[in-house]
């Protein structure tokens, strides 16, 4: 019943990778207690916020919890996949389907699409959902050894031999967590091809547009290409929001991680890292970005070597051909 605990602490052995790759394939293979796909969606959670962690190694509920409430919007309202447990309606599905009648969202509308104020209450709920199923479960499938939890501060604090595991095999536990999810949600919701069920799990975490973004780095940048120089004028598709690292190793939206780019620069760029000269310009553009006091939220917990930490283990995770104009 390791579901039901508020509070988990952290087996302070040693781990070898060996020792963390047999305890991830348990927690992947019939030998865990999987009654639902919650666990695929904290995992992917940890991943996308691997970078957000603070100095103690931790992780707010509330930003698990968000991306959490992300995937399963997506997933239900978007995809209409409304099976997610084995046994009565997960919770997770009646709050999605309660939510979006209450409010008439139209099923084609993702995640961020929808009013910030909904988005608030939906985290919310689900924060409350994710404490009373979801941290103690994962937990006790990995044997208290990948993190320690605890619901009266909510926050999750990482292993460290398992948070820099991630780190190495971030692109690889990527691809597992996302094939394993999709193979289940195929069998609760009898899909007949997981090829296009797997391209539904791999994007359900992606922002619908990145175009507030765009607004935030023009208020605060010359209006031209990041990697070229050339003006952008502003004109239909010409203006970008690129990914300075890749978002298929990032999983994620941050501020720190996104330039303006021109439409020639992003698609011949396209999912590739960047050669190592542009990675100091982007550390020196972030400094502008930590002194704006309306963007403590988004840069709260960015830090260069954060960042340059990202870049050399994206190269890890076979990034290794570098782009460059």
């Amino acid at each position: 019943m390791s579901h039901k605990l508020k509070v988990g602490e952290l087996r302070a052995d040693y781990l070898t990778d060996e020792e963390i790759w047999r305890t991830f394939t348990i927690v992947l293979s019939s030998k865990s207690v999987k009654s639902s796909t919650y666990k695929y969606a904290l995992m992917k959670a940890l991943i996308e916020n691997l970078y957000q962690v603070n100095e103690n190694l931790e992780l707010t509920y509330d930003q698990l919890a968000y991306t959490f409430t992300k995937v399963y919007w997506n997933l239900i309202v978007q995809h209409n996949l409304i099976y997610q447990n084995r046994g009565k309606t997960a919770r997770v599905v009646t709050i999605m389907k309660e939510e979006q009648a209450r409010h008439s969202i139209p099923p084609q509308m993702v995640f961020d699409k929808i009013p910030d104020s909904l988005q608030i209450s939906l985290i919310n709920k689900v924060k409350t959902t994710m404490k009373e199923n979801v941290f103690g479960a994962l937990y006790g499938d990995t044997g208290a050894t990948f993190y320690a939890f605890d619901h009266r501060t909510e926050r999750l604090r990482f292993s460290p031999a398992v948070h820099v595991f991630m780190m190495n095999y971030q692109r690889l536990i990527v691809q597992l967590t996302n094939y394993h999810m999709a193979a289940m949600i195929e069998k609760l919701n009898e899909v007949p091809h997981i090829n296009h069920l797997l391209e539904k799990v791999e994007s359900i975490a992606k922002r619908g547009s990145l175009r507030p973004y765009e607004k935030i780095l023009l208020s605060h940048f010359e209006a031209k290409c990041f990697y070229c120089g050339k003006k952008l004028t502003g004109q239909k598709r010409e203006t970008h929001v690129d990914h300075f690292i890749p978002w298929s190793f990032v999983q994620s939206d941050q501020i720190w991680n996104l330039v303006l780019a021109c439409n020639t620069c992003n698609t011949s760029k396209s999912d590739k890292l960047p050669k190592k000269e542009y990675l100091n310009t982007i550390v020196s553009r972030n400094e502008a970005l930590v002194a704006e006091p309306l963007l403590v939220g988004q840069m709260g917990n960015y830090s260069e070597n954060k960042l340059v930490k990202m870049y050399n283990y994206s190269i890890k995770n076979g990034y290794e051909v570098l782009w460059g104009v």
